[in-house]
């Protein structure tokens, strides 16, 4: 079984576990950290897959894997492909969820569904068959993460520690300027409005250019305020993006309003985003939603 080639390395990732530790927030996080994710796949069909990604020409280069609890018959056959894939070299790691028995109780209580395993018997009857037939699969994990304190935030926090890229941005920022007469942008975490300074409409060699030209630009920022509520506000979001740093939040959406969206709104952003990227280290897009409407 050829399971990679020497210029297209395949990275597995294994997640498995205890079930109600986690699983289905971090298959969320490492889809948004560009694995691909495939769920609940029986274990005679991981080599296939692996065969089928290694034919891609490095199309996949990262794959997780989530396992569930079926019984000990399918994890026997799931050690069995995980020795296989050591056998071929693959680079693999297995990530292991545990959680307390109590804790793993009142989350499926909370749920009211079922253990996979617990049959006619009682729910922890069910999480302790679980936690046998894993023992030997959770001696084998390259990673074991222990949730029984972990909120959903902490635990993708976790994970984008150990899984993200060196290079991937932990997150990512835009700042919008828009027109209030448009509406306020629907996805907005964070607004701003800027129309208490004087707009450069009223004013008539430049109401027919926007906040990019430099004539604009220059008379927004030269009012009076301008510059301490940029300074104030990029401080401001310095705080709030540390903050969803800390909650693992992998974007937000700063919207700058004025009027119409054209002048004092686009000048405004333009200057935000480049102090925020400054003081943060964190990239800043802009996007100029209302520029260019009538």
């Amino acid at each position: 079984m050829t399971t990679q080639a020497d210029d297209h390395p395949i990275e597995v990732v294994l997640v498995t576990g205890m079930s109600g530790a986690g699983r289905t927030t971090v298959a969320n996080v490492l889809e948004d950290l560009d694995w691909y994710v495939v769920d609940n796949l029986p274990p005679q069909m991981m080599r296939t897959l692996v065969e089928l990604v290694a034919r891609a020409d490095g199309a996949v280069p990262k794959i997780a894997i989530v396992t569930d609890s079926k019984g000990r018959a399918k994890y026997t056959e799931l050690e069995d492909t995980i020795s296989d894939f050591l056998d071929q070299g693959l680079s693999l790691r297995i990530l292991y969820l545990d959680a307390a028995d109590e804790v793993l109780v009142r989350r499926f209580e909370s749920t009211r569904r079922p253990h996979p395993l617990q049959g006619e018997g009682t729910l922890l009857e069910g999480i302790e068959a679980e936690r046998e037939a894993l023992e030997s699969l959770k001696h084998r994990a390259d990673i074991i993460i222990d949730t029984s304190d972990l909120n959903v935030h902490q635990l993708g926090a976790e994970v984008r520690k150990r899984f993200s890229a060196d290079d991937a941005p932990p997150l990512r920022l835009t700042v919008m300027s828009f027109g209030f007469k448009y509406g306020l942008p629907k996805d907005a975490d964070n607004v701003a409005d800027v129309r208490f300074l004087p707009n450069p409409y009223w004013i008539p060699h430049l109401r027919g250019h926007n906040g990019l030209d430099s004539d604009v630009a220059d008379y927004v920022l030269g009012q009076n305020g301008a510059e301490e509520f940029i300074e104030r506000y990029t401080a401001t979001l310095d705080t709030i993006a540390q903050g969803y740093l800390r909650e693992g939040r992998g974007y937000a959406l700063i919207g700058i309003g004025c009027t119409g969206g054209k002048h004092r709104s686009v000048a405004i952003s333009e200057r935000i985003a480049k102090g925020l990227a400054a003081r943060t280290g964190i990239p800043v897009t802009v996007r100029h939603r209302d520029l260019g409407r009538e």
